[in-house]
């Protein structure tokens, strides 16, 4: 990989910057798709490997404890086989130092922000899912939250999303997204800085492509044009950069955080994954040991479920989108209705069809693998005779059928599919 990656030090002045602005959320973010699909992990683990029963108690082990949320209810967990129906699930990544490694910062360098923060919603018959993200800046109404510690939080007209997990926990950010978005959700996770070196890691790289050279003194991430196979803290890097990339804002940094996820999880599909038990295994403990789960998720089991729902869903039919937002005073806002529409597509099931770019971060991949034609029809023998009573009438033939597209969203939500290749729009010193 050349000059890509440049470590820096942990008391680095460009580092403590990074630090201090919660830039690590993308880290957060690609464990977010680690999760919903490295749940797959635990079903091959408890569906027959060799290292089957050891591996599937250790996995278990290594979950942490569990964070109720305020609309659970203790019920049956379901057998191992695909979850029943939908599932609406909140991934957040938060900013913390606390327990990690000290290249991070001083554990009390932040706060707790939650500056990733992802809906996973799988269809009700499992043949589509979607993956939609909430800017870190957008500013929302944020519920009367329950305090951790005792008694409530009061509610607030309009605060910054990522302040939810400050005023309540992983409980109170949940809370905020049902009343943005009118839906249940019923599972969530927090995860860790640490997840997504573990995870890239343990699918052996994550292959990356870049359009325009990317350049960032703060993160220390230089990358030629190409691709690159990344992992451990050099998938972290770039995943931290903001600067670098597109305009150098967060909304950038979100496309460029969809294309590593959506190439994650092709990795995570793909049979060089799946058929490989050391990797499987790897997978597992790297997404349970980096995460807190709420009381409904925090089961092997229940993870199992949730894969198996996941893992039959062609790429294209896994949709990335970003919430549609316009500028406001120190932050965004949803763009109405394109909002609203998005969310009453998912709250009635239907699956998603992006009619927007993929946001300035990234670009088409030129070098995108090709799908294969459609073998030619067979031709009628021309030795063949035909009957002289025969009227002259054309053939009919019948229109290939097309699945429908599901509801077409707004041009203001960007995105992609998991089976759409891409590269990052990469930034020079000299443009920022």
């Amino acid at each position: 990989m050349s000059d890509q990656l440049r470590p820096r030090s942990a008391g680095s002045k460009n580092l403590k910057t990074i630090a201090r602005h919660g830039r690590l959320k993308k880290s957060n973010a690609a464990v977010a798709v680690a999760k919903f699909l490295a749940g797959s992990v635990a079903v091959v683990l408890v569906s027959g490997f060799s290292v089957g029963a050891i591996a599937t108690y250790d996995v278990a082990a290594s979950v942490q404890p569990s964070v109720h949320l305020a609309n659970e209810s203790n019920g049956p967990v379901p057998s191992i086989g695909a979850i029943d129906g939908g599932v609406n699930m909140l991934v957040v990544g938060s900013d913390s130092r606390v327990g990690q490694d000290a290249a991070f910062g001083p554990e009390d360098s932040t706060g707790d922000l939650n500056d990733v923060t992802m809906l996973l919603h799988i269809s009700e018959d499992h043949s589509n899912a979607s993956v939609i993200s909430f800017p870190r800046d957008m500013y929302v109404p944020i519920p009367s939250c329950p305090d951790p510690d005792g008694g409530s939080f009061p509610a607030m007209s309009s605060q910054k999303i990522n302040t939810t997990l400050t005023y309540g926990g992983l409980a109170c950010t949940v809370l905020t997204v049902e009343k943005l978005t009118g839906l249940s959700i019923p599972f969530a996770a927090e995860v860790q800085f640490s997840g997504v070196m573990a995870m890239s890691s343990a699918v052996g790289g994550v292959p990356v492509c870049v359009a325009e050279r990317i350049e960032d003194e703060y993160t220390g991430v230089n990358l030629d044009p190409g691709e690159h196979m990344l992992s451990g803290y050099d998938a972290l890097q770039f995943l931290r950069t903001r600067h670098g990339v597109g305009d150098g804002s967060d909304l950038t940094r979100i496309n460029n955080q969809q294309l590593f996820m959506s190439s994650l999880v092709r990795t995570i599909k793909s049979a060089d994954t799946l058929s490989d038990p050391t990797k499987v295994y790897a997978l597992a403990k790297a997404v349970t040991a980096n995460m807190r789960l709420s009381d409904s998720l925090n089961s092997v089991t229940t993870l199992a479920s949730i894969a198996i729902a996941l893992k039959d869903i062609d790429l294209n039919q896994v949709v990335f989108a970003q919430v549609p937002t316009g500028t406001t005073a120190g932050g965004v806002k949803a763009i109405q209705p394109a909002f609203d529409n998005l969310f009453e597509a998912v709250a009635a099931d239907q699956p998603l069809s992006l009619s927007g770019t993929t946001g300035r971060g990234t670009v088409a991949d030129p070098n995108a693998p090709v799908e294969a034609a459609p073998a030619p029809a067979a031709t009628t023998d021309p030795a063949a005779t035909t009957d002289p009573a025969a009227t002259d009438v054309p053939a009919v033939t019948e229109a290939p059928a097309t699945e429908a597209p599901g509801v077409v969203l707004s041009e203001s939500v960007t995105g992609q599919t998991a089976g759409d290749y891409t590269c990052t729009a990469g930034r020079t010193l000299e443009d920022q």
